[in-house]
């Protein structure tokens, strides 16, 4: 199994500068680079200083000019906000700025508050039905000339000028937590970007049911990368716990404000929601916090992530962008590359190993 890392710039206070979420985030992904992880992935978002990315494109551009040899991907694009002719030729152009490395993540989109402004208000779950429009329309317009008459976006003759610098294209990773969309993007080929959230650790046994019979279903197709995400922190002592999992129900108010459009946001700054409007709170119980995501010391993290690895999770992605203060944040990196990535590394070295009939064969 393979590590990622998922982060974006962020402000949760006016206090907080721009150039700090900037830098913050570029010593990150050096760090993330030089430690060996696969993939830094970022999201598309707007209106929102929480998370501060309103084409990922130029933000990957940027960080490809500072790093060597991660893999720099969106995680994910929002497929509404797109035309297909658009969104094929900044992809591809992101590919050559990036010198091949563009990891092309795309999903139908999630904040009810962003829809509002973005999309004409449509419910955000309408959102896949644009997905599974574009991302077909994009895989053609990198192929060559080709006009399109579909249900939301209609052209003529066109193609995607540049063509992507990886051949035939980038890959193209699917957000996905339902049946139909795993089937789907298993269907055109597609890997599969899916999270448990906050749910219990029997939830990564489901999303993986569901990947192995998609896969199983379309055996045309070469079994695609499967990712899992999780909010994570690795500390030194265990009882520092509680600290870290305020911050992570902190944030879930803010995130269901955004989700469920339930309060106010302000200049870009969106308010804590009362617990007493939070759907599904039994999700906040601080224990279950911390038992069901990735926190923990180095000790405490390495078997929650051998029931990832179990599971066939190709890519385990370390979420860290939870308003976790940058200090946590460059703690879990280096404890992390130091003391978990080895121990997965030597499995892998083991498995590789030739394995012979008799001692001297």
């Amino acid at each position: 199994m393979k590590f990622a890392l998922s982060i974006n710039m962020e402000r949760f206070s006016p206090e907080a500068s721009m150039p700090d979420a900037m830098s913050q985030m570029l010593a990150l992904a050096r760090v993330a680079d030089e430690g060996g992880f696969e993939t830094l992935w970022t999201a598309e978002h707007h209106t929102i200083e929480c998370t501060i990315s309103p084409n990922p494109f130029q933000t990957l551009t940027w960080l490809a000019q500072h790093t060597d040899r991660i893999r720099l991907g969106t995680a994910t694009l929002v497929a509404p906000y797109w035309s297909p002719i658009r969104l094929a030729g900044e992809a591809a152009l992101c590919d050559h700025l990036t010198g091949g490395r563009l990891e092309f993540g795309i999903a139908r989109g999630a904040y009810q508050y962003e829809f509002d402004r973005m999309a004409g208000g449509m419910p955000q779950q309408e959102g896949v039905a644009y997905m599974k429009e574009l991302v077909p329309a994009v895989q053609k317009l990198w192929a060559g000339d080709y006009a399109h008459d579909g249900q939301y976006w209609q052209f003529p003759l066109a193609t995607s000028v540049p063509k992507p610098l990886q051949n035939p294209h980038p890959r193209i990773w699917v957000a996905a937590r339902d049946p139909g969309t795993f089937d789907w993007a298993v269907g055109i080929g597609a890997s599969i970007l899916s999270t448990p959230l906050s749910a219990p650790v029997a939830e990564i046994g489901v999303l993986a049911e569901k990947f192995r019979k998609a896969c199983a279903d379309h055996p045309e197709r070469p079994r695609p990368k499967f990712r899992m995400q999780r909010r994570s922190c690795v500390y030194e002592r265990s009882q520092d716990w509680e600290q870290i999992v305020r911050y992570s129900v902190d944030y879930g108010r803010y995130f269901e404000n955004l989700m469920q459009n339930i309060g106010t946001v302000t200049n870009g700054f969106p308010e804590a929601v009362p617990f007493e409007t939070v759907a599904n709170r039994g999700n906040y119980d601080p224990r279950a916090i911390r038992d069901n995501l990735v926190f923990g010391t180095p000790d405490e993290v390495i078997p929650k992530l051998e029931v990832y690895e179990a599971a066939g999770v190709d890519q385990f992605c370390l979420g860290l962008s939870y308003n976790l203060p940058f200090e946590l944040q460059m703690k879990t990196l280096r404890l992390f590359i130091d003391e978990v990535m080895p121990h997965f590394a030597a499995r892998g070295r083991d498995a590789a190993k030739p394995r012979f009939a008799a001692a001297g064969a």
